[in-house]
């Protein structure tokens, strides 16, 4: 089944879109918060189809996640008791919480920066510093550093790679696509 080909296709689509720069910072802002897919997605294929705006690119997607990280970071601090909570307990995630809190009490502000550059949902951490009140500054250095990073990171190899690599993702996107989805699956086993 060639799924990933089709989607991989669509996003250079979108990625030439005339407001495209507009959809990666909304999606990079709500990622951070409450949304599941990661603005790589969409950074990629834009780095790919205009490697010299690859820098501006992942400025854009960087700034707008730890922007929508500190709206996280806020939501935890003012509305968790009265409008998080309950929703957590309700869908079943309680022993979620209680990992993250696990891991802030283990790693403190390290656990912000590797959420922040690894595909551990982001959102989950800036949630959680904001409702064990971890001081902001130190929240706010890990998350541009981390979100960063990893934007960077992936505009930086889309541009060094350009037309090669974009053939070489055409190649093997089906199988990327599908150990992105293993990865997602065996992350939810573990944090579960």
């Amino acid at each position: 089944m060639r799924l990933f080909e089709a989607c991989y296709d669509m996003a250079l689509r979108w990625a030439k879109h005339r407001h495209a720069t507009k959809f990666l910072g909304g999606l990079s802002f709500s990622e951070s918060v409450f949304f599941p897919i990661p603005p790589d997605v969409m950074l990629a294929p834009m780095a790919l189809s205009q490697p010299r705006r690859a820098w501006q690119f992942a400025l854009i997607t960087t700034v707008a996640s730890v922007l929508g990280g500190i709206a996280g970071y806020w939501l935890g601090f003012f509305v968790f008791d009265a409008w998080l909570s309950p929703l957590i307990e309700s869908w079943g995630y309680s022993h979620k919480i209680e990992t993250v809190i696990r891991w802030f009490t283990e790693y403190g502000v390290w656990v912000v920066f590797l959420a922040g550059f690894s595909p551990i949902p982001y959102k989950l951490f800036t949630v959680s510093a904001g409702f064990l009140q971890m001081a902001f500054l130190p929240f706010l250095l890990a998350s541009a550093v981390g979100r960063g990073a990893r934007f960077f990171l992936v505009a930086g190899l889309m541009r060094w790679g350009g037309s090669a690599m974009e053939q070489k993702l055409r190649q093997y996107v089906e199988v990327l696509g599908w150990l992105v989805v293993l990865l997602a699956f065996v992350t939810y086993l573990i944090l579960r």
